[in-house]
């Protein structure tokens, strides 16, 4: 079974970080303010002005570690890793499937089934807990076209008909996404439908920063089994773009990133003041308010959830390396289908 292993994010400006033995020393300003063993460590993520010594970065290469470059505001910047691992005849397997139009909109279906069965729960479960009747109505009427959406999935004609059906579903969970915050933190904290590149309102801001971590993990977990991240069913591929990373993470999208967003806002663990507001009408968390939700996602990771199809008990950060340890078995030939993860 693997282990889960911890994610250093470095997000203090100026912070200088460096090998010492087999410890990460974190400096700012010259002072020493974190050493934290390497073994525990399963990737770093830097935002924003973060410095890295040569020695580091060749340390996390030659472990299999990998360090995510983000921008101040969680924008993806770049990746770095060691060698390509894995068995190359798994990457021409997936290569092969890619090429296969039968089998490209059969997965791409499966990771949009996962996804629209994980976001009508969630919506399920925000209509029973509503106290408004017409909200609760509302909520169960997206969930319908969840439903709907699970019944044609079914039957998919080609991966455009996939990406429609998923297109349509989304547009009616984030229709009433607000219905899942408490009336008075709809005010505090407004959401103008979704939108990204940039957020433009604190929710966006708030789910497009928790994608970007969740995505940052079905990479490394794909990395991992030994698959191409960049070659994806549901998402087209394109340079840069890492198209089974995208798929992987649907499925994980409502029930893990959207979820924690609404806790974090009907606590009040997340209000106005961790938000500011950029050039452009852009709206991105500030460092206390990024503090804040890395801390809670990590806390979630931690937390064990029984495994449908497993029939065991797994760390939820540990989710995504045991979906792409199935994916990659499908594509070996020894699943006959892909079963996403379904969140009950």
């Amino acid at each position: 079974m693997k282990q889960l292993l911890n994610t250093l994010y470095i997000m203090t400006q100026g912070a200088y970080l460096s090998l010492d033995h087999e410890t990460v020393r974190v400096e700012v300003g010259g002072e020493l303010k974190l050493q934290a063993p390497l073994h525990h460590l399963g990737s770093i993520v830097t935002l924003g002005n973060v410095m890295i010594s040569p020695f580091l970065l060749g340390k996390c290469a030659e472990d299999g570690r990998s360090v995510v470059i983000l921008d101040r505001n969680g924008r993806y910047k770049c990746r770095m890793v060691g060698k390509t691992t894995g068995n190359v005849l798994l990457r021409q397997a997936q290569h092969d499937a890619v090429r296969d139009a039968a089998r490209t909109t059969m997965l791409a279906a499966s990771f949009t089934a996962g996804k629209v069965k994980n976001a009508r729960n969630v919506l399920l479960r925000s209509a029973r807990e509503a106290d408004d009747a017409d909200e609760g109505a509302r909520l169960r009427k997206s969930a319908d076209v969840q439903a709907d959406a699970l019944f044609h999935l079914k039957t998919p004609r080609d991966p455009d008909h996939v990406r429609g059906l998923e297109g349509e579903a989304a547009a009616a969970y984030f229709e009433v996404f607000t219905l899942m915050m408490k009336p008075a933190e709809r005010d505090a904290l407004p959401m103008n439908g979704r939108n990204r590149r940039p957020p433009l309102d604190p929710v966006n801001a708030l789910i497009s920063f928790l994608y970007t971590l969740l995505l940052n993990d079905c990479i490394g977990a794909l990395e991992g089994v030994g698959l191409d991240p960049q070659l994806g069913f549901l998402h087209v591929p394109r340079p840069g773009r890492p198209s089974l990373g995208l798929d992987l993470m649907e499925e994980f999208r409502a029930f893990l990133a959207d979820r924690l967003a609404i806790t974090l806002i009907n606590r009040k663990q997340l209000t106005i003041e961790h938000f500011e507001p950029r050039s452009g009408g852009a709206v991105y968390l500030n460092e206390k308010g990024r503090k804040e939700v890395v801390t809670a996602y990590q806390k979630r990771k931690q937390e064990e959830v029984e495994h449908p199809l497993l029939a065991e008990k797994s760390p939820i950060g540990l989710l995504p390396h045991l979906q792409a340890r199935l994916l990659a078995r499908h594509l070996r030939g020894d699943l006959e289908t892909y079963i996403p993860y379904i969140h009950a």
